[in-house]
């Protein structure tokens, strides 16, 4: 048996400062530990984000709940899957589509080989036809007159505005299919110059630029409209995104931040019916993400909003004008990021199994008036958040303080007042609407974010979202007006330019 190594201690007051060291030590240990694991998690999560599946769903979550002494459990729920038999053979055509007919008629030699033919019916049959896109060339003839009166002659040419764009020769669809094609389609300005040339039209990248910006422009008169349709939806869906900002003159970038806000919702009319409001979104561009930005572009709106636990909304809920409401897509996901790293299913498996139960009360109501929705929640949603809030306080207890579960748990109950107000007072969606960073790509941010940080990802300009060659164009236009004033000879009296 080893012997034992005694420590001789002479006077209390030493025996004080050993206890110190030794309990110095151990909060020392804990801190590392705490920040050991919290790194083992981010560095699991990325390799998740970088090589794994970005769906969101975990095989066997039924098979996950495991009784806990004074913790309740979900309840086993059986799911009855149904399904309508698909029909089969070649889907019908819509009955939308123009529709062109081209009739077939036996030859004349077929014809010859009777003596008397009846025509008795037809077989039409349908096949989808491609017409491809083509650019064309309009023509602007502008009527000019030799104009005399009162021994007085002038010049008179008719007015015509042949382009949106002043001094360009770009119509109206044409700035349409380059905006689409860029925003919606993704299509780079590289491969739309490529689209062009293959019709037969050499279209530089630069002017690609100058036209979307120019356009940019034109539109920005349906901002004001679009955001006071915006802050009248019953509900409002908000979240936010990073994005590079380029500093003047230091050629170094700073994180800016893209603001998204959606308005929906439903209200009741005169007649007591529901009225879905048109769904719109405002995409807002600081150079921060201060809380004065929300608050500033929201200090008017009254009503619901679903968003992140940032901090910066407070302020406007303490208003009392508008009502915080949680989403579950934000608690889920760091639950999710966590079960997805372990090999054996957990706490964090369980978290996700608690929510998907009350997304599957979400999905039979989906389609319901909000009425309806709001008693369903109450009658089967709220039991399961209260047992689901049970849940989350008995384990908080048993965990590291700075451990990533611990925190995904104390996320959630910060969260519970406004998810609580989902449940007993509010007939929206549980889940934040495509606009939220997180609800629709776990890597990416929602589609318009992702889009719009696409096409801006090397510049932004403080003032304003622009794209990144926006000086160079600037640069450029001046330029090319200069030369223009410069060596073209002096046109004639509403000679249109070029």
């Amino acid at each position: 048996m080893p012997a034992l190594a005694l420590i001789s201690v002479d006077s209390p007051t030493e025996f004080d400062v050993l206890k110190a060291l030794l309990a110095e030590r151990d909060a020392v240990i804990a801190s590392l530990s705490a920040q050991l694991e919290s790194l083992k998690q981010q560095v699991l999560n990325l390799r998740r984000l970088h090589f794994g599946a970005k769906s969101e769903k975990l095989a066997g979550q039924a098979e996950l709940f495991h009784e806990t002494a004074a913790i309740p459990a979900p309840p086993q729920d059986t799911q009855t899957i149904t399904y309508k038999r698909r029909r089969r053979g070649r889907p019908a055509l819509p009955k939308n589509l123009a529709r062109e007919r081209v009739e077939y008629d036996l030859s004349d030699a077929e014809k010859a080989e009777f003596d008397e033919l009846d025509r008795i019916g037809e077989e039409v049959s349908e096949t989808l036809e491609y017409t491809p896109a083509k650019l064309v060339v309009i023509e602007h003839a502008r009527a000019k007159y030799a104009c005399r009166k009162d021994g007085e002659s002038t010049i008179r040419t008719a007015f015509a505005q042949p382009s949106p764009l002043p001094k360009t020769n770009a119509g109206a669809g044409l700035l349409t299919q380059i905006l689409v094609s860029t925003f919606v389609d993704h299509l780079p300005l590289y491969r739309q110059e490529s689209i062009f040339k293959r019709h037969g039209v050499e279209l530089a990248r630069s002017t690609l630029c100058e036209w979307k910006l120019a356009s940019g422009e034109l539109l920005a008169v349906l901002r004001a409209p679009l955001i006071a349709h915006t802050l009248s939806a019953p509900r409002l869906h908000s979240d936010d995104t990073t994005m590079p900002l380029i500093v003047g003159g230091r050629g170094s970038t700073k994180t800016a931040r893209l603001w998204g806000y959606l308005g929906a919702g439903a209200r009741r009319n005169e007649a007591g019916d529901w009225v879905e409001h048109s769904a719109s979104v405002v995409f807002e561009f600081t150079e921060s993400r201060e809380s004065i930005h929300p608050i500033e572009f929201l200090k008017h709106y009254e009503g619901y909003l679903q968003a992140d636990a940032y901090s910066g909304y407070d302020a406007l809920y303490r208003t009392g004008r508008i009502i915080e409401v949680g989403c579950w897509a934000h608690s889920r996901r760091k639950y999710f990021e966590i079960a997805k790293t372990q090999n054996t299913p957990g706490l964090a498996a369980e978290a996700v199994a608690w929510i998907a139960r009350l997304y599957r009360i979400e999905s039979a109501i989906r389609d319901q008036p909000p009425d309806k929705k709001l008693k369903v929640r109450q009658t089967e949603s709220v039991p399961v958040l209260s047992q689901f809030k049970v849940w989350l306080e008995g384990h908080c207890r048993t965990l590291l303080p700075q451990g990533p579960l611990a925190q995904a748990i104390g996320y959630a109950l910060a969260q519970l007042a406004g998810i609580d107000s989902l449940y007993r007072g509010w007939r929206a969606p549980a889940r934040q609407q495509p606009v939220g960073v997180g609800a629709a790509s776990d890597r990416n941010g929602p589609p318009s974010l992702s889009i719009h940080r696409r096409h801006t990802r090397w510049s932004c300009r403080g003032d304003d979202v622009l794209a990144d060659r926006h000086l160079q164009t600037q640069r450029h236009r001046a330029l090319r007006l200069s030369q223009g004033r410069s060596s073209a000879p002096a046109r004639a009296s509403g000679q249109p330019g070029r």
